[in-house]
């Protein structure tokens, strides 16, 4: 059900590979269907064996790419990736309040998978307290989890526990991603009256660079498709298992999934 005329938004990192922030989610728009339009937050010199430097943009550019994208073109749908300073999470948080978005998907990027740090520390909070109550869904991994809610998280059941005190912060839907864990994919949907377990195979695959970014932003292209929060995340989930297992070398570090494995194959 690809509707290119159905704009959607990131309000995200670029990342100078193209694997992730930004550019992998500009790519998953429109690998699903929809107009891709962004806010970028930071610029980061990454490449696939990791992130050297961030440097954040100005809370005023920030707003101003906001300002201009929702007076004139109003995304179905947005997804929030990387907002590392407490400044910027504010001053995001309050211009979007003016606009009241729909389907506001939040990816709460706080450690790139080379360790750097991407969330400063004293913006955890600001987080917590302005960004995460206005979320439609989020999607936290287990590592991110345990930062927002301080629960050791081992199993299913701990992942369970933190979903729901991460729901309790305000956020209408919360989406457990459990590929951190031992065994099977499990991820686990929360919401007010769902409560859903996604199952799926591990692919043992060492190009997985953007993976998170890609999971929030097909949710968020899902979203504005029509498709309703369990349809969305099914769909996304599959999405994003194909885009692994399809994945490619380039560089000599974790390469990034396949975006646009469907026309790849198609072509075949």
């Amino acid at each position: 059900m690809k509707n290119y005329k159905i704009p959607t938004l990131t309000i995200a990192g670029s990342d100078s590979s193209g694997g992730a922030g930004v550019q992998a989610d500009l790519k998953t728009f429109s690998a699903i269907g929809t107009y891709g339009m962004s806010v970028i937050t930071a610029i980061t010199a990454q490449n696939t064996k990791g992130v050297f430097m961030v440097e954040d943009l100005s809370k005023e550019i920030i707003k101003k790419q906001i300002e201009v994208v929702f007076d004139d073109i109003r995304p179905k749908s947005l997804k929030i990736g990387m907002v590392s300073s407490e400044e910027i999470i504010k001053e995001i948080a309050k211009t979007l309040d003016k606009y009241k978005p729909e389907n506001l998907v939040i990816d709460p990027v706080m450690i790139s998978k080379s360790g750097y740090s991407l969330l400063k520390p004293e913006a955890k909070q600001s987080m917590i307290e302005y960004l995460i109550p206005m979320a439609y869904i989020i999607t936290p991994n287990t590592p991110e989890a345990e930062e927002i809610t301080g629960i050791k998280i081992d199993n299913v059941e701990d992942m369970k526990l933190a979903g729901q005190k991460i729901l309790e912060l305000g956020p209408k839907f919360v989406l457990m991603k459990g590929g951190h864990l031992d065994g099977d994919a499990v991820d686990i949907l929360i919401g007010k009256d769902i409560f859903k377990v996604y199952k799926s195979e591990r692919l043992y695959r060492k190009n997985t660079h953007g993976t998170g970014c890609t999971l929030s932003s097909a949710i968020a292209a899902h979203l504005a498709l029509g498709y309703d929060i369990c349809e969305s995340v099914k769909r996304s989930k599959e999405y994003i298992t194909n885009a692994i297992r399809y994945s490619f070398d380039i560089g000599s570090g974790v390469g990034p999934v396949h975006h646009f494995y469907e026309i790849e194959n198609k072509k075949i």
